[in-house]
């Protein structure tokens, strides 16, 4: 597991092992997860949008566009 983007509003979690990335909306307390070519696609969007503009306003402006996708209530465990 590896912390790749953490701000006041989402974080992004690397599993190397299970090939995965979670999302995570901090202030919605939901969450998604991402695997194979679908993290595949969101690793390089994620990249895209670093490239542009790395500002923490812009990566949660990307990072927000992911809402609908956010359908898992986050649980601390």
């Amino acid at each position: 597991m590896n912390i790749i983007y953490s701000s006041d509003n989402f974080y992004v979690v690397e599993y190397p092992a299970q090939h995965g990335y979670e999302l995570v909306d901090k202030h919605g307390r939901r969450g998604t997860f991402f695997q194979g070519d679908v993290a595949d696609r969101f690793a390089q969007s994620l990249q895209a949008a670093v490239a542009d503009d790395a500002s923490v306003e812009r990566v949660d402006e990307f990072l927000g566009s992911f809402d609908v996708l956010l359908n898992q209530p986050l649980v601390v465990h």
